[in-house]
């Protein structure tokens, strides 16, 4: 075991790309919003990245610059390319050419908040099949306590008959991207670091904390896994927070206005904002990681599965309000003209991955609303069986009812003063909109 440490110097804040003539290639598996920004990282840091897909329909040039094209991630990529420093492939034997490899896919849960394996089990493979004597192997993706273990050290023991820690190296760093910010956040994010033995955190923290102020080092890939699952235990906030907001409606009082009233405390006060629910991939999915593994040891956690339970019934709570309000004006739900403002999980992104919008649009068109959506980083969006496009001037038509869902930078939502009613799930609005809330 390994005492715990936080070692590491801070990076150039100015994202340039360097020369340098030590550690030469890196492979990155998965290039997606996290597995783009991590090659750039590595490539910013010197290093010669190979982005590896192996889900050909996603590739690869063309995917990477679309998950880049709203964001500043896009001229980094861009620079990158044109410098020869990062290649992306669908050919997954690239991954024996490199000397460090990153796994970062995502790992959804299921209908029934089962961790959904297909994807991490199958780049795990990939990257064992591939593998050679001397790698370093850095597993970032958000994931269950023992995967580490379970996925990559002891297959590479079985199939390859490897020492991990003297014939390949393997750790646990999880991923710390914020999307919607620049890349500067990399040069800005403590890492966390756990490998399954000493020399194999001391590998992967050399190379993780080219691209970090500081690399905290823990004793396992076990602690670092669940340093991540605790990261996002901020869901027993929001969950508390959304019930303070419905309580101060109950007593007409203003909760931001209460919420920053309280944040003036310097000391034991962190505040959180009532929404419309949760989306992306952390909050919504990676606490069931833990739930899921807790059940099987029969283990109760009522606190966190209360919280969780909460979040999930935030979309038909704004359902509710939405067809009171409607009720309140006299108007039908059943061919009432609504619509959805902004859809993407959070401000100034195109990410609607687990998006409160996606649960709230499906169960207003299940009660017969003419439900449509107006949002400028989302074109399309598929609900159901149907696709749907961004309404584009949707500010100079009438609407029965319009749910302010996301408010993107550089929106100007003083039009909504003149719709007929509007319901503010971000609570962030002016108070002279006179919108609804919760």
């Amino acid at each position: 075991m390994v005492d715990a440490k936080i070692t590491g110097t801070r990076a150039s804040p100015d994202i340039r790309l360097t020369e340098d003539p030590g550690l030469v290639h890196a492979a990155v598996v998965g290039v997606g919003e996290v597995g783009l920004r991590t090659a750039l990282s590595l490539v910013e840091s010197g290093l010669v990245v190979t982005g590896v897909n192996i889900d050909e329909n996603r590739m690869l040039v063309r995917n990477a610059q679309r998950v880049a094209s709203s964001s500043p991630e896009h001229a980094r990529l861009e620079r990158a390319l044109a410098h020869g420093r990062l290649d992306l492939t669908s050919n997954v034997a690239a991954i024996s050419d490199a000397e460090f490899v990153v796994i970062a896919v995502p790992m959804p849960v299921d209908s029934h908040l089962v961790p959904d394996m297909r994807g991490l089990t199958a780049a795990c493979a990939s990257v064992i099949a591939n593998a050679v004597q001397g790698q370093a192997i850095v597993l970032t993706s958000t994931t269950y306590v023992g995967c580490t273990r379970d996925l990559i050290a002891e297959p590479l023991r079985h199939r390859n008959g490897w020492t991990v820690g003297e014939d390949v190296y393997v750790a646990f760093s999880p991923e710390h991207v914020e999307p919607g910010v620049s890349g500067q956040e990399r040069y800005a994010t403590p890492r966390v670091v756990g490998g399954v033995t000493e020399e194999c955190g001391r590998r992967a923290e050399a190379v993780i904390g080219r691209g970090a102020p500081a690399v905290h080092v823990v004793t396992s890939p076990d602690a670092a896994e669940l340093t991540k699952l605790l990261e996002n235990f901020r869901a027993v906030n929001i969950a508390m927070i959304n019930e303070f907001a419905d309580s101060c409606r109950a007593f007409d009082v203003d909760p931001i206005e209460v919420i920053e009233a309280a944040a003036t405390k310097p000391y034991g006060f962190m505040p959180f904002h009532p929404g419309p629910g949760v989306g992306g991939h952390c909050i919504p999915c990676d606490t069931h990681y833990l739930l899921w593994q807790l059940r099987a040891q029969r283990l109760p956690a009522p606190l966190m599965n209360a919280a969780m339970g909460s979040i999930a019934a935030r979309p038909r709570r704004v359902v509710d309000r939405a067809r009171q309000l409607l009720a309140d004006r006299g108007k039908r739900v059943t061919g009432a003209r609504v619509l959805v403002l902004g859809v993407a999980y959070k401000p100034g992104v195109a990410d609607i991955r687990e998006s409160p919008a996606l649960e709230i649009m499906a169960e207003l068109a299940g009660v017969g609303v003419d439900v449509t959506y107006a949002d400028p980083h989302v074109p399309t969006l598929r609900l159901g069986e149907t696709t749907l496009q961004s309404r584009e001037q949707a500010e100079s038509q009438e609407w029965d009812l319009v749910i302010v869902h996301t408010v993107h930078p550089g929106c100007d939502p003083s039009w909504l003063s003149g719709q007929n009613a509007v319901l503010d799930t971000t609570y962030r609005l002016s108070p002279e909109l006179r919108c609804a809330h919760l």
